[in-house]
């Protein structure tokens, strides 16, 4: 794992960090959107980031630049990857674990 690729995984969370907040809603994001919701069933904790014209209501995920929710409407891969991003800010052990290996798929076409 290179530099970077260890930074996003143990050291986002502390330069970046959120914490789940009121429900709205928006986007999803981090353990509910893809690629990393095929692996596992949330429940009911649903992460979203807030977007207006949203159509999922979820907990608040502060999203790391304010235009992503809009952005990722046309990139599917840039949606996945700022998703998985999430998945290591607030996501549990199971979780990230399955976001390095849905990373590293994605960096390896890169």
């Amino acid at each position: 794992m290179n530099s970077f690729n260890e930074f996003l995984v143990y050291g986002l969370k502390y330069v970046f960090p959120t914490e789940p907040g009121a429900i709205v809603r928006g986007v999803p994001t981090a353990h509910s959107a893809s690629p990393i919701k095929e692996h596992i069933s949330s429940g009911t904790d649903v992460y979203v980031w807030p977007y207006s014209k949203g159509n999922t209501r979820g907990q608040a995920i502060e999203p790391l630049y304010q235009t992503i929710p809009e952005s990722v409407q046309e990139d599917k891969l840039f949606y996945e990857l700022m998703a998985i991003v999430d998945t290591f800010r607030v996501g549990r052990v199971r979780e990230i674990n399955i976001a390095i290996v849905e990373l590293e798929k994605r960096l390896k076409h890169a």
